[in-house]
């Protein structure tokens, strides 16, 4: 479960180059665009100019380089040339990038144009509330730390966590033990230990936690209808705390 500190450097590498593809990501300017040009810009980037490979295409059948999940779809929204971005949607892209064998995976919520101050504020609120969670992170702490500090952040805030899908651990494999809870009681779960790898991932709802998936098999959507938001990164447990592997420049201050 525990990884080399020579892994961990490969990890941190495929880090960096998703870190890359977000800041592709932050230059566009999404209004107009369909998820599906989305999807082959970023295919094209990992592939032809970052050398690596978009893991989550051909992963469980998926078919993807990205999932794109706009306003009420909570995960694993797949692109399509007609889900054409308006201004004051927000749309998650949840991207994983392997390089030399060992995966990086991360997610971003995007405003897109003007947006009203209510989805501002969930997509703000969801995004401290991962950094709640890793800032719980370090050698002795327990995972129920990890997800008491997200929940007890987005329950302050009004808006609830959704439990049917969870942070994981990565390495060669893009699921790998253990299961990360974005919910949980001080000082229960697994013990963090120097070496551990996993991503921290809270998908935060407006309304209602329950969610559903939607005939294609693929698409989870708030039950309710009303929005939802995720950010993610990618964590190794440090001697004395936590590294964020896909750390972006502009949180270099967070870590």
């Amino acid at each position: 479960m525990t990884k080399r500190p020579e892994e961990i450097a490969l990890l941190a590498e495929a880090g960096k180059l998703l870190a890359d593809v977000f800041g592709y990501l932050d230059q566009l300017g999404l209004i107009g665009m369909s998820t599906m040009h989305i999807n082959d810009l970023v295919d094209s980037l990992i592939v032809n100019e970052l050398k690596a490979r978009p893991a989550s295409k051909g992963q469980y059948g998926y078919a993807y380089a990205l999932n794109s999940s706009p306003n009420h779809v909570v995960c694993h929204g797949a692109p399509s040339t007609t889900d054409i971005l308006q201004s004051g949607d927000i749309i998650n892209f949840d991207i994983t990038l392997e390089k030399n064998g060992y995966i990086a995976d991360s997610s971003k919520t995007y405003l897109v144009g003007e947006v009203s101050p209510l989805a501002r504020r969930l997509v703000q609120v969801t995004y401290e509330a991962m950094w709640k969670g890793i800032k719980a992170v370090r050698p002795g702490a327990r995972l129920g730390d990890v997800g008491h500090a997200i929940e007890r952040h987005a329950r302050r805030n009004g808006y609830s966590v959704v439990r049917e899908y969870c942070g994981h651990g990565i390495g060669r494999e893009m699921h790998e033990p253990p299961q990360v809870l974005h919910w949980g009681k001080p000082r229960t779960g697994l013990v963090l230990r120097e070496g551990m790898v996993f991503t921290i991932e809270p998908m935060i709802n407006q309304g209602r936690n329950a969610v559903e998936t939607e005939e294609d098999g693929w698409t989870v959507v708030t039950s309710d209808g009303q929005l939802s938001a995720q950010f993610e990164h990618t964590v190794a447990v440090t001697g004395n705390g936590v590294r964020v592997l896909t750390l972006r420049p502009e949180e270099e201050m967070l870590n």
